[in-house]
């Protein structure tokens, strides 16, 4: 059976030199695409990249020293430096104004206060201290201290009046009746004698205890 080709020949309207052309190109075409699909494409990606870690670790990298980097972050040298703590029977107003809450007036009145008391027996003393509020007391009670031994001390037995009215604790009806047992008995033995003979009272001996001696 032959198949004549002649319409599509027609239809075409192709010359043998064209056809010929047609097919070298078509052939052309196929190794275009062959050769596209059969070479690798040479394009690499940026996470296709290669890295040696160890090569860039800072293990080989030159570390500076803080002084040459300048930069922040560097860990400050730790020294173990203590707490402010005043002792309020040592300092003076310079080193009681850096307490929170202490300024030049207060700082005044501590002092003088504890010249009058002869030293102070206990920091909470300073809660009797005029002007000086509860919350500033709560805010320096644990930055200070108060050493006892600096605590100047009166000789009951030997004392006079003046030196008595000087303490703050005292009231001038209980240095009358001190001197006058005193006179009457000739010499103090300790504190709870003028507690057992109504000359002080219990509470008023716990203020003074710290101040008195019996010798």
């Amino acid at each position: 059976m032959n198949f004549d080709i002649t319409p599509v020949r027609t239809w075409f309207g192709y010359t043998r030199r064209e056809r010929r052309a047609s097919f070298i190109l078509l052939i052309l075409i196929v190794f275009v695409i062959s050769v596209r699909f059969l070479v690798p494409d040479k394009k690499i990606s940026i996470e296709n990249i290669p890295l040696d870690i160890q090569e860039y670790s800072t293990d080989t990298v030159p570390v500076l020293k803080s002084k040459e980097r300048g930069i922040p972050g560097n860990k400050p040298e730790v020294r173990n430096s203590k707490p402010f703590i005043a002792d309020i029977n040592r300092c003076d107003t310079s080193e009681l104004i850096k307490l929170p809450g202490i300024g030049p007036v207060l700082s005044a009145r501590i002092i003088k206060y504890r010249q009058l008391l002869g030293g102070y027996a206990s920091k909470e003393q300073l809660r009797e201290v005029y002007g000086l509020p509860g919350e500033t007391y709560d805010l320096i009670k644990d930055m200070v201290s108060a050493d006892t031994l600096l605590i100047l001390k009166i000789n009951i037995n030997t004392t006079d009046y003046k030196r008595l009215d000087r303490m703050p604790y005292f009231e001038r009806s209980e240095i009358n009746s001190i001197l006058k047992y005193r006179e009457m008995a000739g010499r103090i033995r300790n504190i709870n004698e003028l507690v057992d003979n109504k000359v002080l009272s219990r509470e008023k001996a716990g203020k003074v205890r710290p101040y008195l001696i019996f010798d």
